[in-house]
């Protein structure tokens, strides 16, 4: 239904009460002003008639009938009134505008009645004989009861029905007048008291659109005023609440932003209810698109779900492990529990996702390193028992074997002393750990290059590889020349190891906008992707077979690694199968 404005809710009721109240005293006016005009005209006729009867008397006592109709012409010319003499019987002796012998018989008109009874009888009526509305006021004519005959006098009332329309004119262009006066001032009224409303309208509809900094213009009305100024009230609670709700969403997003650990909060009806980065970049979700979605759009991982489930189900807080698949696994700690919204109780579930998964990677390692260090120090324990016990056996006897045997038992001997030996300068370096923890001082990288490469010449030549450096003279940095020989040699043993004879080892040092970077590159038979991330690891082996013949400890890659951070920098590799490896160590400016 279309509303209407106030103006036209107000104006038209007064404009119809004005024209009511002025239809109503016109009409009053009008029938109390014609009411007054035939009494005054009854009045009259009467006296016509009180001045008429002793002439007219006397003719009747004097029994002189046709006197009577001359009577009647000569005082009808003289006075303008009809004037007409009816017997006691009714029959019409005399008149002043008719043939007395033509006119019916007047016994049954209501004045003649009244008249005949010894009283003042008047009557509006039409006239058949002159064809017009009439007044007639009829008196007894001479004594005694009923009289002997009745004197009317009448007049038309043609001339007043004039005269009261020029009246009724002028009442109604005085109602018209004062009706359109009204109609003015109902409407200004209206219009007063509408604008103010609509001031008040226009103010709520910017207060509901935000604009809370409004202030109202306050009328003199008391009523309206009020209004303004409650309104005014209300605009500046509200703006304040408003403000501390959004001060507190915004710390609260801030927090959550924050958090390490993923926040994911459920209705009842298991729609999400909102989530914070950590857990979009954790459950591989946009933010701002998962409110309001089913939580199975947003989560597809069946044991998080069945988790948040029982979270929902129960009363008590729930804990599980989860296993996210994806480019990468991840490892994470899901911990749910109620969610309550004050008086309204339980409205759904909150769950904190904590990623362990470098935990979990640190305790494989830690498990791994357990065993690789176990199993790479039992082979060399093993095999000297092994060779020692043969000897004690009776090889000992036989000299070729006891030499042959002897030999392995110190080439064990040694891999046993070099895996401890690696073992110790890692932890050393863990001591050490940060620029802070080293003697570091400034010299030529390209030296130290030359040194840590002069130290695999003898293992390069063996296998006909050339090994190539790359350096600017000019190049200097702050290092431990020591240390950085010994990660420099790492790599290019390594590379000899691992290339085909012949082959070419590049060795360059070079100057980036972050410090330095010196690289080893090989092409040799390159690393697999899946190997890529733990190759720093210790005793970690991508072919463990071909690295314990060629007489690696296992620790190299992750001695190098152990230096780079020490020095404030990291290392990393790029490699693909048959086409050569790249080891760079990147190390910070001074």
């Amino acid at each position: 239904m279309r509303r209407k404005s106030l103006l036209w809710q107000l104006f038209p009721p007064f404009l119809l009460i004005i024209l009511v109240c002025v239809i109503l005293v016109s009409w009053s006016a009008s029938r109390s002003l014609r009411g007054f005009y035939l009494e005054r005209t009854a009045a009259d006729l009467q006296a016509r008639a009180a001045l008429l009867q002793e002439p007219f008397a006397a003719r009747l006592a004097a029994g002189e009938p046709d006197s009577i109709q001359a009577l009647c012409r000569r005082q009808g010319l003289r006075t303008g009134t009809r004037i007409t003499v009816v017997a006691r019987d009714g029959t019409v002796l005399g008149d002043s505008q008719e043939n007395p012998s033509r006119m019916e018989n007047h016994a049954n008109r209501p004045e003649i009645r009244t008249a005949l009874a010894g009283g003042r009888g008047t009557s509006i009526r039409y006239s058949h004989t002159l064809e017009q509305e009439m007044m007639y006021v009829a008196v007894p004519l001479g004594r005694g009861t009923p009289p002997p005959a009745v004197l009317r006098t009448s007049i038309s009332l043609a001339s007043i029905q004039r005269a009261l329309r020029v009246v009724y004119l002028d009442i109604l262009l005085a109602g018209l007048v004062l009706a359109l006066a009204a109609g003015l001032v109902s409407y200004l009224v209206a219009r007063r008291i509408s604008r103010p409303l609509q001031g008040l309208k226009r103010g709520a509809e910017r207060f509901a659109s935000g604009d809370l900094d409004l202030q109202l213009a306050v009328p003199d009305s008391e009523e309206i005023g009020a209004l303004a100024e409650a309104m005014n009230r209300m605009a500046a609670q509200l703006d304040d609440r408003i403000r501390t709700v959004d001060q507190q969403r915004r710390e609260l997003e801030a927090v959550l932003a924050s958090m390490v650990e993923g926040v994911l909060a459920i209705d009842a009806d298991e729609r999400v209810i909102g989530l914070n980065r950590a857990a979009a970049r954790l459950l591989d979700a946009d933010s701002e698109s998962a409110s309001g979605r089913d939580v199975r759009e947003v989560v597809r991982n069946p044991d998080l779900l069945r988790l948040i489930q029982r979270a929902l189900a129960g009363d008590s807080p729930v804990e599980g492990d989860v296993i996210l698949y994806g480019e990468r696994e991840l490892y994470l700690q899901a911990h749910a529990t109620g969610l309550r919204g004050g008086a309204d109780g339980r409205i759904g579930a909150l769950v904190v996702l904590n990623d362990v998964t470098r935990l979990r990677r640190l305790e494989n390692v830690r498990r791994d390193f357990v065993a690789n260090v176990s199993h790479e120090l039992k082979t060399p324990i093993t095999s000297i028992r092994g060779f020692v016990e043969t000897l004690q056996g009776g090889a000992l006897d036989d000299p070729a074997d006891a030499r042959r045997f002897l030999q392995i038992v110190g080439d064990q001997a040694n891999r046993l002393g070099a895996i401890v030996e690696d073992l110790l300068t890692l932890s050393r370096l863990e001591q050490e750990a940060g620029p802070e923890g080293l003697s570091l001082a400034k010299a030529s990288v390209g030296e130290a290059l030359q040194h840590a490469v002069a130290a695999c010449s003898t293992a390069a030549a063996e296998r006909n590889i050339r090994v190539e450096v790359d350096c600017p003279a000019n190049l200097q940095a702050s290092f431990s020349d020591v240390l950085l020989e010994q990660a420099v040699a790492n790599l290019v043993d390594n590379a000899v190891k691992y290339s085909e004879p012949g082959g070419r080892v590049e060795v360059s040092g070079r100057e980036s906008a972050d410090g330095l970077e010196i690289s080893v590159r090989d092409q040799g038979c390159g690393i697999a992707r899946e190997h890529l991330p733990r190759i720093f690891e210790r005793f970690y082996r991508v072919d463990k077979a071909r690295s314990r013949k060629l007489g690696g400890t296992g620790l190299g890659l992750a001695i190098v690694k152990h230096i780079a951070q020490a020095h404030g920098g990291e290392v990393d590799v790029k490699s693909r199968p048959g086409e050569g490896s790249t080891f760079t160590i990147r190390l910070p400016r001074s």
